[in-house]
C-alpha cells in the first residue's frame, strides 16, 4: 500500500507475563473507517494506546501518517484526535467549556473548526452549560468526540467508544463517523460488539493479541465454507452437552436462545439429527439452516 495513514510492523507488547499484541502487521490508507473486533482482553486497547504514542512497543514498529510512534511522537500527537474507552474529560466543567479547552490546547478555536464539529455538536448544544458528569452515556461519547475533532485531525482512534451507551445512541455515533468520512479522515475505531463489523469498511478480527483475518465484512461472511444450523430447545443447556455427542460435531455455540451448530462434513442429513435429539428427549426441537454472521466467522476463526 503506498504512503498508508497508518502502518504497523511486527508490534509485540507484554505486560509481565501477558502478552498483550503478538507480532502484529497492518495498514490503513486515507480516509478508511476501520474497525478492530475482539472481545475485551484481546489487546485493542494496548494497540491504540501505542498508535496513540501513548505506550511504547517492545518489539516492531508503527507509523501514523508517515512520523515514527517512538521518534516521531510530539508531531503526531498534533495530528490526532484519541477518544480512550473510559470517559476522560473534565467532569466539573461544563460542555462548552470542555470543548473551548481542548480547542484552546491545539491552539485553535470553535469557531474556527466548527464546520467539522457541527452536526455532532448541534446535538448536545442545548447542555452546553451542564457539567460534563452530569450528561447521559450517549452525550458523553458525543462531546468526547467534539473535543478528539475540534484540531481537525488527519487520524482519529475510538477505542470503544459505544461500549455502555444505548442501542438508539450507538446506531447515531455510527452515522456521525460515516459522515465524518467524507472529511477525509481516517477512522480507527475498536468495538466488542461484533453487529458493527458491517459499519466499516474494513475489519481486523483480533483475539489473544493476534489478528485473525483482515478483509471487508462482506468478504469475511462469505469465506465462510461451513453449512450452518440453528437450533432451539426448551432444555436449552441439555441441548448444548446433548449436541457434543452427535457424530461429525465440528462446533456448537450457544447465541442468544439458539445454538450454532457446525459438522466435519460438507453435507448433513437434517432427519438423523432430528431423531437423534428426539431419542434426547428434545421432543420441541426446531432447526434452521442460517446464513453465517460475523460473529460466527469469528468463533470460527478460533478454531
Amino acid at each position: 500500500m503506498e504512503n498508508p495513514s497508518i502502518s504497523v510492523r511486527n508490534i509485540s507488547r507484554s505486560y509481565g507475563t501477558v502478552k498483550a499484541l503478538d507480532n502484529v502487521s497492518f495498514e490503513v490508507p486515507k480516509g478508511e473507517l476501520f474497525g478492530f473486533i475482539g472481545p475485551d482482553g484481546s489487546g485493542k486497547t494496548t494497540l491504540f494506546r501505542i498508535l496513540a504514542t501513548l505506550v511504547i512497543p517492545d518489539e516492531g514498529s508503527a507509523t501514523v501518517e508517515g512520523f515514527d510512534v517512538v521518534k516521531g511522537f510530539k508531531k503526531i500527537r498534533k495530528i490526532i484526535g484519541y477518544m480512550p474507552g473510559r470517559f476522560s474529560l473534565y467532569m466539573d466543567l461544563s460542555v462548552e467549556e470542555n470543548l473551548s479547552f481542548y480547542a484552546t490546547i491545539f491552539g485553535t478555536t470553535i469557531a474556527k473548526n466548527y464546520d467539522l464539529i457541527k452536526d455532532i455538536y448541534q446535538q448536545i448544544e442545548p447542555f452546553k452549560k451542564r457539567r460534563a458528569g452530569q450528561l447521559s452515556g450517549g452525550m458523553k461519547q458525543k462531546l468526547a468526540l467534539c473535543c478528539a475533532l475540534i484540531h481537525k485531525p488527519a487520524v482519529i482512534f475510538l477505542d470503544e467508544p459505544t461500549t455502555g451507551v444505548d442501542a438508539v445512541s450507538r446506531m447515531e455515533f455510527w452515522e456521525m463517523l460515516r459522515r465524518l468520512k467524507e472529511s477525509d479522515i481516517t477512522i480507527m475505531v475498536s468495538t466488542p460488539y461484533m453487529d458493527e463489523a458491517s459499519l466499516c469498511d474494513r475489519v481486523a478480527l483480533i483475539q489473544g493479541g493476534k489478528i485473525m483475518k483482515i478483509s471487508k465484512p462482506e468478504d469475511i461472511v462469505s469465506d465462510y465454507r461451513r453449512e450452518l444450523l440453528a437450533i432451539r430447545s426448551g432444555k436449552f443447556y441439555e441441548l448444548l452437552k446433548d449436541l457434543h455427542e452427535f457424530p461429525g460435531i465440528h462446533s456448537v455455540f450457544a447465541f442468544g436462545q439458539s445454538a450454532h451448530v457446525t459438522f466435519d462434513q460438507p453435507v448433513l442429513e437434517l432427519e438423523d439429527l432430528r431423531t437423534f435429539l428426539h431419542n434426547k428427549n428434545h421432543l420441541d426441537a426446531e432447526i434452521q439452516k442460517i446464513k453465517p454472521s460475523i460473529e460466527d466467522c469469528f468463533m470460527e476463526l478460533m478454531m
